[in-house]
């Protein structure tokens, strides 16, 4: 009785996610789409917040030692604190779209790149 309330539940579950994944297939893109900005950004972030976090820490001692090494020269501690701890802290989406451009072949129906006419 159980494992039968489980399987029509899973079921119809299955068939109200198909149902409006499947719409059209301008959604079907967009969701795919979307879910691959989601594990790009996520992926990027593995890697920029510990690289981030040992940069800023890093570059804090860094200009820390400048100061002491160069008699007091503060304008040289700044811009090693600044450079070293400005943004961007997490990779974005909008990052992400910055980062790869303009690309006008992704703004087309169907995202099919234009063909060249052949040389005659």
């Amino acid at each position: 009785m159980l494992q039968s309330t489980q399987a029509k539940l899973l079921f119809a579950t299955l068939v109200l996610l198909s149902g409006s994944a499947c719409s059209s297939g301008i959604e079907t893109q967009d969701m795919i789409e979307k879910q691959g900005v989601a594990v790009g950004v996520t992926a990027g972030n593995m890697i920029l917040i510990p690289a981030k976090a040992i940069s800023a820490s890093v570059g804090i001692l860094a200009g820390a030692f400048s100061y002491v090494a160069t008699g007091g020269n503060a304008d040289l501690t700044n811009q090693i604190w600044r450079d070293t701890t400005q943004g961007p802290y997490l990779v974005t989406p909008e990052l992400a779209k910055k980062s790869v451009g303009d690309r006008p072949q992704l703004r087309q129906p169907g995202g099919d790149m234009q063909s060249s006419p052949e040389p005659q």
